[in-house]
């Protein structure tokens, strides 16, 4: 059965914070706080669009920082899915919030509510960066919610994002290493995009900020990614999710529709260069063929100028991501 979530976005209400990237509206599409009648109807769609059960569901409240929210609304939005997760309808409820938004008070409260699993908008371990880019947080602030997290029986998730305002590939790398120390379940990587009406737009359009170019930012987001799964970290998201509002308002950085593609992409050519040149049998699944191939086949171009020839395979035992190469 496959995994699914049922998203409900509670756009930038509960953040103290006006992050130099944030602009929520265009981030998430929304702009209009959700009511709980709201959060029943989106799960009674899914259940309804799911008679066949291909999709085990799970609410997610993202957007925002939940915890942070008025108290009761944060309940009323609790309360409307928690039914759903205590008849086994819903897996559970995911949210995402700030790391200094966590104490052992929150969290009793959200597991009365069945809350399952918690996301953490960490986007850098790196204090300087994160003072930098206006986030009113420490790292310190996301190890001890982390380990509160943990300590709690939630399931953790942490947020990354790479090439922030007086980032570094290698502060970036650092960030990953000392998420994996934390123990999460989950990751998200987001490269920076620059927005219209924040903070980074005006580095940007000053000079002060360069953000670097997509090629560079697919190549150390394939490196990221390889390095959490080496630690059995799940990376179940790069990239902002494709919308016309980020399109219309970007004025620059690490976006694209199929980033996510782009970057397994990356790894498999990767792994097969890893073999001197020659000819190889790779073994993919098949609906994995197009990362295999690359944008507009750059992938098969790049080998054949290398020197390697390819006999293309199918084993749909292989998950979507991997490769075998003999």
């Amino acid at each position: 059965m496959k995994k699914g979530n049922i998203s409900v976005f509670v756009p930038h209400i509960g953040c103290p914070q006006q992050c130099s990237f944030c602009n929520q509206k265009t981030i998430t599409g929304h702009s209009a706080a959700p009511s709980a009648s709201d959060v029943v109807q989106a799960v009674e769609t899914a259940l309804a669009n799911n008679k066949d059960n291909k999709f085990e569901y799970e609410i997610a409240f993202f957007g925002g920082s939940f915890t942070a929210i008025e108290r009761d609304y944060m309940l009323s939005l609790l309360g409307a899915a928690k039914p759903y997760v205590e008849s086994g309808a819903l897996k559970g409820i995911r949210v995402s919030t700030r790391p200094d938004a966590i104490d052992d008070e929150i969290l009793s409260l959200l597991k009365s509510y069945c809350v399952t699993a918690i996301e953490l908008g960490a986007q850098s371990m790196d204090d300087k960066v994160l003072a930098a880019n206006l986030r009113g947080h420490t790292a310190q602030d996301v190890r001890a919610a982390s380990a509160l997290i943990n300590a709690s029986g939630f399931e953790l998730g942490l947020q990354m994002m790479t090439d922030l305002y007086q980032s570094t590939p290698e502060k970036d790398i650092e960030t990953a290493r000392e998420f994996a120390k934390l123990n999460p379940k989950t990751v998200r990587i987001y490269p920076t995009v620059v927005l219209r009406g924040t903070y980074l737009a005006e580095l940007f359009e000053s000079g002060r900020y360069i953000p670097s170019p997509l090629e560079d930012t697919v190549s150390l987001c394939a490196e990221l990614v390889e390095f959490f799964e080496r630690q059995g970290i799940e990376v179940i998201r790069v990239g902002l999710h494709s919308s016309e509002d980020i399109k219309h308002n970007m004025l620059a950085g690490g976006y694209h529709e199929s980033l996510g593609e782009m970057v397994i992409s990356k790894i498999m050519l990767g792994r097969i260069m890893q073999n001197p040149p020659g000819d190889y049998q790779v073994y993919i699944n098949e609906k994995s063929i197009s990362k295999l191939l690359g944008n507009k086949k750059s992938n098969i171009i790049a080998l054949h100028n290398a020197g390697y020839q390819l006999e293309i395979k199918f084993d749909n035992t292989l998950g979507g991501n991997e490769i075998k190469v003999v």
